[in-house]
Protein backbone atom coordinates (compact mmCIF):
# COMPACT_ATOMS: atom_id res chain seq x y z
CA UNK A 1 0.00 0.00 0.00
CA UNK A 2 2.75 2.29 0.86
CA UNK A 3 4.68 1.18 -2.02
CA UNK A 4 1.18 2.51 -4.52
CA UNK A 5 0.71 5.36 -2.21
CA UNK A 6 4.38 6.45 -3.30
CA UNK A 7 3.91 6.03 -6.81
CA UNK A 8 0.69 7.62 -6.72
CA UNK A 9 1.99 11.08 -4.83
CA UNK A 10 4.76 10.84 -7.84
CA UNK A 11 2.84 10.88 -10.41
CA UNK A 12 1.09 13.91 -9.13
CA UNK A 13 4.37 15.59 -8.69
CA UNK A 14 5.26 14.98 -11.89
CA UNK A 15 1.74 15.71 -12.95
CA UNK A 16 2.05 19.50 -11.05
CA UNK A 17 6.01 19.94 -12.19
CA UNK A 18 4.72 19.63 -15.94
CA UNK A 19 1.93 21.88 -15.53
CA UNK A 20 4.61 24.48 -13.28
CA UNK A 21 6.51 24.03 -16.49
CA UNK A 22 4.12 24.61 -19.20
CA UNK A 23 2.69 27.70 -17.50
CA UNK A 24 5.88 28.91 -16.91
CA UNK A 25 7.07 28.55 -20.33
CA UNK A 26 3.53 30.28 -21.49
CA UNK A 27 4.76 33.09 -19.24
CA UNK A 28 7.84 33.68 -20.64
CA UNK A 29 6.35 33.60 -24.63
CA UNK A 30 3.40 35.97 -23.53
CA UNK A 31 6.28 38.64 -21.79
CA UNK A 32 8.61 38.61 -25.39
CA UNK A 33 8.57 42.04 -27.13
CA UNK A 34 5.87 41.51 -29.96
CA UNK A 35 3.82 38.64 -28.37
CA UNK A 36 0.04 39.48 -28.79
CA UNK A 37 -1.11 36.04 -27.15
CA UNK A 38 -0.15 32.71 -26.42
CA UNK A 39 -2.17 29.41 -27.00
CA UNK A 40 -0.93 25.84 -25.96
CA UNK A 41 -1.66 23.70 -28.72
CA UNK A 42 -1.79 19.79 -28.39
CA UNK A 43 1.79 18.39 -29.77
CA UNK A 44 3.14 14.05 -29.91
CA UNK A 45 6.49 14.99 -30.72
CA UNK A 46 7.21 17.73 -28.34
CA UNK A 47 6.59 18.38 -24.51
CA UNK A 48 5.41 22.06 -25.15
CA UNK A 49 3.86 23.68 -28.23
CA UNK A 50 2.08 27.09 -28.56
CA UNK A 51 0.72 28.75 -31.00
CA UNK A 52 2.15 32.48 -30.82
CA UNK A 53 0.40 35.87 -32.11
CA UNK A 54 3.34 38.07 -32.99
CA UNK A 55 3.06 41.69 -34.06
CA UNK A 56 5.00 42.61 -36.85
CA UNK A 57 5.02 46.08 -39.24
CA UNK A 58 3.26 45.74 -43.05
CA UNK A 59 6.40 47.76 -43.81
CA UNK A 60 8.96 47.83 -41.13
CA UNK A 61 10.86 50.76 -42.66
CA UNK A 62 7.68 53.09 -42.22
CA UNK A 63 5.77 52.59 -39.03
CA UNK A 64 2.37 54.51 -40.45
CA UNK A 65 2.03 51.69 -42.36
CA UNK A 66 0.53 50.00 -39.66
CA UNK A 67 1.03 46.64 -38.34
CA UNK A 68 -0.53 42.85 -38.61
CA UNK A 69 -0.16 39.59 -36.64
CA UNK A 70 2.06 36.67 -37.81
CA UNK A 71 1.40 32.78 -36.48
CA UNK A 72 4.54 31.94 -35.29
CA UNK A 73 4.41 28.05 -33.44
CA UNK A 74 7.00 27.25 -30.93
CA UNK A 75 7.82 23.95 -30.31
CA UNK A 76 9.23 23.36 -26.95
CA UNK A 77 12.17 20.64 -25.68
CA UNK A 78 14.42 22.87 -23.84
CA UNK A 79 15.93 26.33 -22.93
CA UNK A 80 19.42 24.87 -23.77
CA UNK A 81 18.69 23.71 -26.75
CA UNK A 82 19.58 24.30 -30.04
CA UNK A 83 16.55 26.03 -31.76
CA UNK A 84 15.61 25.68 -35.53
CA UNK A 85 13.80 28.47 -36.81
CA UNK A 86 11.60 27.39 -40.03
CA UNK A 87 11.24 29.90 -42.42
CA UNK A 88 8.18 28.89 -43.84
CA UNK A 89 7.30 30.37 -47.61
CA UNK A 90 3.77 29.28 -47.10
CA UNK A 91 1.19 28.79 -44.40
CA UNK A 92 1.38 27.63 -41.25
CA UNK A 93 -1.55 25.34 -41.17
CA UNK A 94 0.56 22.07 -41.31
CA UNK A 95 2.57 22.56 -38.51
CA UNK A 96 -0.42 22.99 -36.04
CA UNK A 97 -0.85 19.19 -36.54
CA UNK A 98 -0.07 17.30 -33.13
CA UNK A 99 2.35 15.08 -35.37
CA UNK A 100 4.51 17.77 -36.60
CA UNK A 101 8.22 17.94 -36.28
CA UNK A 102 10.99 19.55 -38.51
CA UNK A 103 13.59 16.89 -39.63
CA UNK A 104 16.58 18.65 -38.11
CA UNK A 105 14.48 18.96 -34.98
CA UNK A 106 13.88 14.68 -34.87
CA UNK A 107 17.85 14.71 -36.26
CA UNK A 108 19.64 17.05 -33.46
CA UNK A 109 16.87 17.24 -30.72
CA UNK A 110 16.06 20.89 -31.02
CA UNK A 111 13.03 23.01 -30.30
CA UNK A 112 11.60 24.80 -32.89
CA UNK A 113 10.19 28.07 -33.85
CA UNK A 114 8.08 28.13 -37.29
CA UNK A 115 7.40 31.11 -38.84
CA UNK A 116 4.33 31.37 -41.00
CA UNK A 117 5.38 33.76 -43.99
CA UNK A 118 3.70 36.87 -44.52
CA UNK A 119 0.34 37.11 -46.96
CA UNK A 120 -0.39 33.56 -46.46
CA UNK A 121 -3.91 32.41 -44.20
CA UNK A 122 -3.58 34.15 -41.20
CA UNK A 123 -0.43 36.41 -41.18
CA UNK A 124 -2.61 38.26 -43.70
CA UNK A 125 -2.43 42.50 -43.28
CA UNK A 126 -5.92 44.22 -43.12
CA UNK A 127 -6.54 45.86 -45.53
CA UNK A 128 -3.96 43.31 -47.96
CA UNK A 129 -1.89 45.70 -50.19
CA UNK A 130 -0.02 43.79 -52.21
CA UNK A 131 2.89 47.02 -52.14
CA UNK A 132 4.53 45.17 -48.94
CA UNK A 133 4.79 41.72 -49.90
CA UNK A 134 8.30 41.79 -50.73
CA UNK A 135 11.34 39.40 -50.31
CA UNK A 136 13.39 42.26 -47.82
CA UNK A 137 10.10 42.95 -45.23
CA UNK A 138 9.70 39.10 -45.08
CA UNK A 139 13.23 39.35 -43.91
CA UNK A 140 12.53 41.80 -41.36
CA UNK A 141 9.85 39.61 -40.20
CA UNK A 142 12.02 36.86 -39.50
CA UNK A 143 14.70 38.84 -37.81
CA UNK A 144 12.14 40.37 -35.61
CA UNK A 145 11.19 37.00 -34.33
CA UNK A 146 14.59 35.65 -33.97
CA UNK A 147 15.55 38.73 -32.19
CA UNK A 148 12.92 38.48 -29.58
CA UNK A 149 13.06 34.35 -29.28
CA UNK A 150 16.82 34.41 -28.30
CA UNK A 151 15.97 35.67 -25.33
CA UNK A 152 14.40 32.35 -24.29
CA UNK A 153 16.71 30.44 -26.52
CA UNK A 154 20.46 31.39 -26.31
CA UNK A 155 21.89 28.23 -27.54
CA UNK A 156 22.97 27.48 -30.82
CA UNK A 157 20.33 28.57 -34.02
CA UNK A 158 19.76 26.97 -37.47
CA UNK A 159 17.52 28.31 -40.28
CA UNK A 160 15.63 26.37 -42.26
CA UNK A 161 12.88 25.51 -45.11
CA UNK A 162 11.98 23.80 -48.03
CA UNK A 163 11.38 24.52 -51.48
CA UNK A 164 10.00 28.76 -51.49
CA UNK A 165 10.85 27.92 -47.32
CA UNK A 166 14.29 27.11 -48.52
CA UNK A 167 14.74 29.82 -51.05
CA UNK A 168 13.58 32.38 -47.89
CA UNK A 169 16.38 30.39 -45.80
CA UNK A 170 19.15 32.40 -48.43
CA UNK A 171 17.27 35.66 -48.73
CA UNK A 172 16.90 35.92 -44.74
CA UNK A 173 20.65 34.57 -44.77
CA UNK A 174 21.85 37.44 -47.34
CA UNK A 175 19.65 40.34 -45.19
CA UNK A 176 20.99 39.13 -42.17
CA UNK A 177 24.37 36.72 -41.73
CA UNK A 178 24.54 36.98 -38.53
CA UNK A 179 21.34 36.10 -36.70
CA UNK A 180 21.91 32.59 -36.60
CA UNK A 181 24.79 29.89 -36.93
CA UNK A 182 24.00 28.14 -39.85
CA UNK A 183 21.27 27.14 -42.45
CA UNK A 184 20.24 23.99 -44.45
CA UNK A 185 17.93 25.08 -46.85
CA UNK A 186 16.46 22.42 -48.87
CA UNK A 187 15.68 22.19 -52.67
CA UNK A 188 15.15 26.29 -52.78
CA UNK A 189 15.94 27.48 -56.06
CA UNK A 190 17.72 30.98 -56.86
CA UNK A 191 15.66 31.94 -59.88
CA UNK A 192 17.10 34.80 -61.91
CA UNK A 193 13.54 35.61 -63.96
CA UNK A 194 10.36 35.47 -64.12
CA UNK A 195 10.53 32.50 -66.55
CA UNK A 196 14.06 31.81 -65.82
CA UNK A 197 14.89 30.15 -68.59
CA UNK A 198 16.80 27.05 -67.39
CA UNK A 199 14.28 24.66 -66.54
CA UNK A 200 13.04 23.91 -70.07
CA UNK A 201 16.21 22.73 -70.89
CA UNK A 202 16.96 20.57 -67.82
CA UNK A 203 13.55 18.57 -68.67
CA UNK A 204 15.11 17.66 -71.90
CA UNK A 205 17.84 15.88 -70.35
CA UNK A 206 16.61 14.72 -66.96
CA UNK A 207 15.99 10.88 -66.66
CA UNK A 208 16.17 8.51 -69.29
CA UNK A 209 15.45 8.78 -72.75
CA UNK A 210 12.63 6.22 -72.73
CA UNK A 211 11.22 7.97 -69.71
CA UNK A 212 10.97 11.51 -71.44
CA UNK A 213 9.56 10.04 -74.87
CA UNK A 214 6.74 8.19 -72.27
CA UNK A 215 5.79 11.71 -70.73
CA UNK A 216 5.65 13.51 -74.11
CA UNK A 217 3.73 10.54 -75.38
CA UNK A 218 0.84 11.34 -73.15
CA UNK A 219 0.90 15.00 -73.22
CA UNK A 220 0.28 14.33 -76.96
CA UNK A 221 -2.44 11.75 -76.36
CA UNK A 222 -3.86 14.29 -73.40
CA UNK A 223 -3.97 16.94 -76.49
CA UNK A 224 -4.77 14.67 -79.78
CA UNK A 225 -7.85 13.16 -77.50
CA UNK A 226 -9.13 17.05 -76.45
CA UNK A 227 -13.03 15.85 -78.19
CA UNK A 228 -13.39 13.85 -75.44
CA UNK A 229 -10.84 14.95 -72.92
CA UNK A 230 -12.07 18.67 -72.84
CA UNK A 231 -15.70 18.10 -71.51
CA UNK A 232 -14.46 15.67 -68.64
CA UNK A 233 -12.45 18.64 -67.84
CA UNK A 234 -15.01 21.12 -67.75
CA UNK A 235 -17.11 18.83 -65.62
CA UNK A 236 -14.82 18.26 -63.09
CA UNK A 237 -13.95 22.39 -62.92
CA UNK A 238 -17.77 22.98 -63.13
CA UNK A 239 -18.18 20.09 -60.33
CA UNK A 240 -14.72 21.95 -57.67
CA UNK A 241 -16.23 25.86 -58.57
CA UNK A 242 -13.10 26.95 -60.09
CA UNK A 243 -12.94 30.06 -61.63
CA UNK A 244 -10.55 30.47 -64.53
CA UNK A 245 -9.73 34.19 -66.59
CA UNK A 246 -9.16 31.92 -69.91
CA UNK A 247 -11.01 29.60 -71.88
CA UNK A 248 -11.71 25.99 -70.68
CA UNK A 249 -9.30 24.85 -73.53
CA UNK A 250 -6.40 27.24 -72.53
CA UNK A 251 -6.91 25.40 -69.10
CA UNK A 252 -6.26 22.21 -70.55
CA UNK A 253 -3.35 23.21 -72.80
CA UNK A 254 -1.64 24.46 -69.27
CA UNK A 255 -2.42 21.09 -67.84
CA UNK A 256 -0.82 19.41 -70.62
CA UNK A 257 2.14 22.16 -70.29
CA UNK A 258 2.53 21.57 -66.41
CA UNK A 259 2.63 17.79 -66.21
CA UNK A 260 6.38 16.94 -66.86
CA UNK A 261 7.41 19.54 -64.52
CA UNK A 262 5.28 18.32 -61.69
CA UNK A 263 5.88 14.87 -62.77
CA UNK A 264 9.57 15.24 -62.48
CA UNK A 265 9.52 17.39 -59.10
CA UNK A 266 7.61 14.30 -57.04
CA UNK A 267 9.31 11.74 -58.32
CA UNK A 268 6.66 10.17 -59.82
CA UNK A 269 6.52 6.79 -61.04
CA UNK A 270 7.12 6.51 -65.08
CA UNK A 271 5.38 2.77 -65.11
CA UNK A 272 2.23 4.70 -63.80
CA UNK A 273 1.76 6.91 -67.04
CA UNK A 274 -1.17 4.77 -69.03
CA UNK A 275 -0.22 4.51 -72.55
CA UNK A 276 -1.45 6.98 -75.46
CA UNK A 277 -4.11 4.43 -76.42
CA UNK A 278 -5.58 4.15 -73.26
CA UNK A 279 -9.45 5.18 -72.63
CA UNK A 280 -10.15 9.12 -72.38
CA UNK A 281 -11.16 8.72 -68.69
CA UNK A 282 -7.94 7.21 -67.57
CA UNK A 283 -5.80 9.77 -69.27
CA UNK A 284 -7.84 12.46 -68.09
CA UNK A 285 -7.28 11.23 -64.43
CA UNK A 286 -4.02 10.78 -64.50
CA UNK A 287 -3.50 14.11 -65.99
CA UNK A 288 -5.50 15.41 -62.97
CA UNK A 289 -3.50 13.73 -60.81
CA UNK A 290 -0.25 14.99 -61.11
CA UNK A 291 -1.21 18.26 -62.64
CA UNK A 292 -4.39 19.43 -61.82
CA UNK A 293 -6.63 22.47 -63.31
CA UNK A 294 -6.83 24.00 -59.38
CA UNK A 295 -3.01 25.39 -59.98
CA UNK A 296 -4.54 27.96 -62.34
CA UNK A 297 -8.01 28.79 -61.21
CA UNK A 298 -8.33 31.99 -59.14
CA UNK A 299 -8.33 32.84 -55.96
CA UNK A 300 -6.71 29.88 -54.21
CA UNK A 301 -4.05 29.58 -51.52
CA UNK A 302 -0.76 30.15 -53.54
CA UNK A 303 -1.66 34.05 -55.32
CA UNK A 304 0.83 34.98 -52.54
CA UNK A 305 3.27 33.05 -53.75
CA UNK A 306 2.27 33.95 -57.41
CA UNK A 307 2.95 37.83 -56.45
CA UNK A 308 6.49 36.90 -55.21
CA UNK A 309 7.39 35.26 -58.19
CA UNK A 310 6.03 37.66 -60.51
CA UNK A 311 8.52 40.26 -58.61
CA UNK A 312 10.92 38.87 -57.14
CA UNK A 313 11.77 34.71 -56.91
CA UNK A 314 11.06 34.18 -60.46
CA UNK A 315 9.27 30.98 -61.96
CA UNK A 316 9.60 29.06 -64.93
CA UNK A 317 8.60 28.69 -68.52
CA UNK A 318 6.77 26.08 -70.33
CA UNK A 319 8.31 23.55 -73.27
CA UNK A 320 6.18 23.43 -76.31
CA UNK A 321 8.56 21.65 -78.58
CA UNK A 322 6.65 18.80 -79.93
CA UNK A 323 3.36 20.09 -79.14
CA UNK A 324 2.55 22.92 -81.23
CA UNK A 325 0.35 21.77 -83.32
CA UNK A 326 -2.15 20.03 -80.70
CA UNK A 327 -2.29 23.57 -78.23
CA UNK A 328 -4.95 26.54 -78.31
CA UNK A 329 -2.78 28.32 -77.33
CA UNK A 330 -0.10 30.50 -79.62
CA UNK A 331 2.74 30.64 -76.96
CA UNK A 332 2.68 30.25 -73.08
CA UNK A 333 5.13 33.28 -72.22
CA UNK A 334 3.75 35.53 -69.66
CA UNK A 335 1.08 32.97 -68.47
CA UNK A 336 2.04 33.75 -64.49
CA UNK A 337 1.18 37.33 -65.17
CA UNK A 338 -1.51 36.67 -67.71
CA UNK A 339 -3.63 34.29 -65.67
CA UNK A 340 -2.26 33.56 -62.18
CA UNK A 341 -1.80 37.31 -60.78
CA UNK A 342 -4.50 38.47 -58.42
CA UNK A 343 -6.78 40.44 -61.08
CA UNK A 344 -5.64 43.90 -59.62
CA UNK A 345 -2.03 43.00 -60.38
CA UNK A 346 -2.22 41.78 -64.02
CA UNK A 347 0.05 43.81 -66.40
CA UNK A 348 1.18 46.01 -63.05
CA UNK A 349 3.87 44.11 -61.48
CA UNK A 350 7.51 44.47 -62.49
CA UNK A 351 10.44 42.03 -61.97
CA UNK A 352 12.93 43.11 -59.62
CA UNK A 353 15.55 41.30 -60.05
CA UNK A 354 18.03 42.68 -57.42
CA UNK A 355 16.93 39.81 -54.43
CA UNK A 356 18.23 37.05 -56.59
CA UNK A 357 21.47 39.09 -57.61
CA UNK A 358 22.14 39.91 -53.61
CA UNK A 359 21.72 36.19 -52.93
CA UNK A 360 23.87 35.76 -55.51
CA UNK A 361 26.49 38.14 -55.15
CA UNK A 362 26.43 36.88 -50.75
CA UNK A 363 27.00 32.97 -51.65
CA UNK A 364 29.79 33.92 -54.29
CA UNK A 365 31.74 36.65 -52.21
CA UNK A 366 30.96 35.30 -48.02
CA UNK A 367 31.50 31.11 -46.95
CA UNK A 368 28.13 31.55 -44.77
CA UNK A 369 27.78 27.78 -43.06
CA UNK A 370 25.11 26.48 -45.07
CA UNK A 371 23.93 22.94 -46.58
CA UNK A 372 22.35 23.06 -49.66
CA UNK A 373 19.85 20.15 -50.37
CA UNK A 374 18.62 18.95 -53.62
CA UNK A 375 17.51 16.50 -55.83
CA UNK A 376 18.87 15.27 -59.29
CA UNK A 377 16.05 14.90 -60.77
CA UNK A 378 13.77 17.63 -59.43
CA UNK A 379 13.30 20.29 -61.91
CA UNK A 380 13.46 23.21 -59.43
CA UNK A 381 17.96 22.01 -59.25
CA UNK A 382 18.37 23.65 -62.65
CA UNK A 383 18.35 26.54 -60.80
CA UNK A 384 20.16 25.60 -57.71
CA UNK A 385 22.13 27.85 -55.69
CA UNK A 386 25.41 27.14 -57.32
CA UNK A 387 28.25 25.29 -55.79
CA UNK A 388 31.27 28.18 -55.44
CA UNK A 389 35.05 26.55 -56.06
CA UNK A 390 37.18 27.18 -52.57
CA UNK A 391 34.38 26.88 -50.36
CA UNK A 392 34.79 25.33 -46.81
CA UNK A 393 30.94 26.08 -45.43
CA UNK A 394 28.70 26.20 -48.37
CA UNK A 395 28.26 22.76 -49.20
CA UNK A 396 26.10 21.57 -52.09
CA UNK A 397 24.72 17.89 -51.84
CA UNK A 398 22.29 16.22 -54.37
CA UNK A 399 20.24 13.32 -54.09
CA UNK A 400 20.97 11.06 -56.82
CA UNK A 401 17.78 10.15 -58.78
CA UNK A 402 15.86 12.28 -55.82
CA UNK A 403 13.14 14.48 -56.47
CA UNK A 404 11.76 17.36 -54.32
CA UNK A 405 11.17 15.18 -51.81
CA UNK A 406 15.11 15.50 -51.26
CA UNK A 407 15.77 15.18 -46.82
CA UNK A 408 18.54 14.31 -45.10
CA UNK A 409 17.14 11.07 -43.79
CA UNK A 410 16.76 10.06 -47.54
CA UNK A 411 20.27 10.68 -48.61
CA UNK A 412 22.20 7.68 -49.61
CA UNK A 413 24.37 6.79 -46.36
CA UNK A 414 27.94 7.86 -47.11
CA UNK A 415 25.96 11.52 -47.94
CA UNK A 416 23.84 11.23 -44.62
CA UNK A 417 26.94 10.57 -42.81
CA UNK A 418 28.74 13.07 -44.03
CA UNK A 419 26.25 15.86 -43.61
CA UNK A 420 25.26 14.66 -40.21
CA UNK A 421 28.51 14.85 -38.76
CA UNK A 422 29.17 18.00 -40.48
CA UNK A 423 26.02 19.94 -38.76
CA UNK A 424 27.24 18.05 -35.26
CA UNK A 425 30.66 19.51 -35.76
CA UNK A 426 28.76 23.17 -35.60
CA UNK A 427 26.22 22.15 -32.88
CA UNK A 428 29.70 21.59 -30.82
CA UNK A 429 31.55 24.72 -31.52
Amino acid sequence: MKRKLSLILFCCLWVFAAVAADSDLAKKLSNLPGVKSVEKLESEKFPEKYLVRFEQQVDPKDPSAGTFTQRVIVCHKGYDKPTVQVTEGYGAQYALWPRYEDELSRLFDTNVIFVEHRYFLDSTPDPCNWDYLTAENSAYDLHNVNKAFKQLYPGKWITTGVSKGGQTTMIYRSFFPDDVDFSVPYVGPLNTAVEDGRHEPFLRVVGTPAERKKIHDFQRAALKRRAEIQPLMENYIKEKGYKFRIPMEEVLDFCVLEYPFAFWQWGNDVNKIPAADADAETIFKHLISDSGPEYFAEDQPNIPFFVQAARELGYYGYDTVGLEDLLSIKTPDGYLNRIMLPAELVDKIEWRPEVSQQVYEYLKNNDPKMIFIYGEIDPWSATAAPAFPGKVNEQVYVQPRGSHKARISNMPPEMKDKIMKQINAWLAE
